[in-house]
C-alpha cells in the first residue's frame, strides 16, 4: 500500500491540473487499508454491512445536498466522497472485539499465507485493469474529454442496476465456501442452478427495461448536453447480463472452490480483448466503440468461465431456462413501446418512465405466470409462506 501511495502521489498528485482533487483521494485509497468487510462477509454477517452502507450513504447524499452548490464545488464533493468511505470502513472496527481476539505477533506465520494471498489478488488486480481500462483509453486517444463524461455516466445507471445482481455473489460466496469444505458438492450444484435462473429471471428485463426507459432516463436525469448516453446506454446495457452469468461461475463457484487460477485466465482474456477492441475501435466510434469493446470484453469472460465448467453444469439446461425470460421481455419490450407510442407521447418524462416501470412489471410477471415458470411460481409461494407464518 506504501508503494501504491508514493507512485500515486507522484505520478497524478504532485503537480498538474487535477493535483489537488488526486490529493484528496489519498484518503479513499487510505480507507481501503480499513476495509474488514471481508471478515462480517465470511461470517456470513451481511446485516452489520447492509445498516453501514445505508447509514453512511444517507449521511453522504446529505452532506451533498448541503455542501454542494456550484461546478466549482468539485473538491467538496470528491472530500465528502473520500471521507464516507473512510468512516464507513472504520465503523466497521467496532465490531472487530466480538469475533477476533487479540493477534499474538510470536505465533503468526505471515509468510505462509503470502501465496494463497497473492492467488485471490490476481483476478482482483486483472479485473480492476480492465474495468478502468476503457475510460483511461478513452481520454487517451481522444482529444474531445466529453466523450469520458458520456461514458462514464452511461456506465454509471447500468452499474446501479449490476450491484442488484452482483451482490448475489457476496452472499452466496461464503455460503457455497462452506459446503465444500463439507464436501456438499450436490447442494453446491443445485444452489448454482438457482443462482443462474435468479440472475436470468432478472438480468434479461432489466436490460429490455433500460434499453425502453433510457431516453427519457438519461435527460431526466443527467441534464441536457447528455443524448448521446442514451445510444450508449443500449450497448452497454447487456453487459448487465454477461456479468451477472460470470458472477455466479467466478465468484460463488470458481472462487470458494479453490479454483482461482481458472478466474484469472477468465478475467486476464477479458482484459486483452478489451485493450484491443478498445484500440480498435475508440478512434472510430469514440465513446460508443468503448461500449461496444466493453460488451464483448464481457461476453469472452463469460464465455471462457463457461468452457471451464461445462463438464460441472448443464449449460443446455441453463440456457433454455433464459428462454422463457427472454420471451416475456420480449412482450415486455413491445407493450411499452406500444403504450408509449399511442397514449404517453406528450406527457412529461418523469410520469411516462414511471409508467413505463410498473407497466413492465406487471406485463413481466404475467407473462410468466402464464408460461408457468416454475422458478417465479415456486418464490411467490415461498414468500406466501412465510407471511402465513408471521
Amino acid at each position: 500500500l506504501g508503494v501504491s501511495l508514493v507512485v500515486f502521489f507522484f505520478t497524478f498528485a504532485f503537480k498538474g491540473q487535477y493535483s489537488l482533487y488526486y490529493r484528496i483521494l489519498l484518503i479513499y485509497i487510505v480507507a481501503n487499508i480499513f476495509d474488514i468487510s471481508y471478515i462480517f462477509q465470511g461470517l456470513e454477517e451481511f446485516k452489520k454491512l447492509v445498516a453501514r452502507n445505508l447509514l453512511v450513504k444517507l449521511l453522504s447524499i446529505a452532506a451533498v445536498f448541503i455542501f454542494i452548490r456550484k461546478p466549482e464545488h468539485v473538491n467538496f464533493y470528491l472530500l465528502i466522497y473520500a471521507l464516507s468511505n473512510l468512516i464507513g470502513n472504520l465503523s466497521l472496527w467496532l465490531y472487530l472485539p466480538k469475533y477476533i481476539l487479540p493477534p499474538n505477533f510470536r505465533r503468526m506465520s505471515l509468510f505462509k499465507h503470502l501465496k494463497p494471498t497473492l492467488i485471490m489478488f490476481m483476478p482482483q488486480i486483472a479485473t480492476q485493469i480492465y474495468t478502468v481500462l476503457d475510460k483511461a483509453m478513452l481520454g487517451s486517444l481522444l482529444a474531445d474529454k466529453a466523450e469520458v463524461g458520456y461514458y462514464e455516466q452511461s456506465q454509471k445507471i447500468v452499474v446501479v442496476l449490476l450491484t442488484l445482481i452482483t451482490s448475489l455473489g457476496t452472499v452466496m460466496l461464503p455460503h457455497i465456501a462452506n459446503k465444500f469444505a463439507h464436501g456438499k458438492n450436490d447442494e453446491i450444484k443445485e444452489s448454482l442452478m438457482n443462482s443462474f435462473r435468479l440472475v436470468l429471471f432478472l438480468s434479461i428485463p432489466m436490460v429490455c427495461g433500460l434499453c425502453i426507459v433510457a431516453p427519457d432516463l438519461m435527460p431526466l436525469f443527467l441534464g441536457d448536453g447528455f443524448e448521446k448516453t442514451i445510444s450508449i446506454t443500449w450497448f452497454i446495457s447487456p453487459i448487465i447480463i454477461m456479468i451477472g452469468l460470470s458472477n455466479v461461475i467466478g465468484i460463488q463457484y470458481l472462487l470458494p472452490t479453490k479454483r482461482q487460477n481458472l478466474l484469472t485466465i477468465s478475467v486476464t482474456s477479458g482484459a486483452v480483448v478489451n485493450l484491443v477492441l478498445n484500440l480498435a475501435l475508440i478512434p472510430h466510434f469514440k465513446s460508443i466503440g468503448s461500449a461496444v469493446a466493453t460488451l464483448i470484453a464481457e461476453t469472452a469472460v463469460t464465455t471462457v468461465q463457461f468452457i471451464f465448467v461445462r463438464r460441472e453444469f448443464d449449460l443446455k439446461k441453463i440456457f433454455l431456462s433464459a428462454l422463457k425470460y427472454l420471451l416475456a421481455s420480449a412482450g415486455m419490450f413491445f407493450v411499452i413501446r406500444f403504450i408509449n407510442i399511442q397514449f404517453l407521447h406528450s406527457i412529461f418524462r418523469s410520469v411516462r418512465m414511471l409508467t413505463d416501470v410498473v407497466v413492465g412489471m406487471l406485463v413481466y410477471v404475467v407473462t410468466l405466470l402464464l408460461l408457468r415458470d416454475s422458478f417465479l411460481i415456486n418464490g411467490i409461494k415461498q414468500v406466501l409462506k412465510k407471511v402465513k407464518t408471521q
